[in-house]
């Protein structure tokens, strides 16, 4: 098979992945990945294309990550593995795109404008 490489990305997050046939491991930036992402709603997202793929300890996959916060590098992760796992099978396309791992999540934080305190919340209004 050898090795295959995918990008997925959430907000400002980009995960660059290499999936190649193994035991299961997942390194995301040279730290096991359950150390890199402490909490269990995290491990839960970056294992799900696996899972429902029946596919966790099938892979050995290393995640380069950078940008954004700890939700935004697991979203990112996620979509590039279920990328991933679509090239490797294209059966699992059916499985992946209804549970929507396959759609890039177009949101982003709105920019600051001028005359305002954020992007929308606007100055205390004095009348007098």
């Amino acid at each position: 098979m050898g090795v295959i490489h995918k990008i997925g990305r959430r907000k400002t997050a980009v995960a660059r992945v290499y999936v190649s046939e193994g035991t299961g491991n997942i390194t995301v930036n040279k730290k096991e990945f359950k150390t890199y992402f402490p909490t269990g709603t995290l491990q839960y997202k970056v294992l799900q294309p696996l899972s429902l793929t029946e596919n966790v300890d099938n892979y050995d996959i290393k995640v380069n990550v950078y940008g954004g916060g700890s939700t935004g590098q697991a979203e990112a992760v996620r979509m590039a593995i279920a990328r991933a796992m679509c090239e490797i099978d294209v059966e699992y396309r059916g499985i992946l795109k209804p549970e929507g791992l396959l759609t890039r999540d177009p949101r982003m934080v709105e920019r600051k404008k001028f005359g305002q305190k954020k992007a929308r919340k606007r100055f205390q209004f004095s009348k007098r």
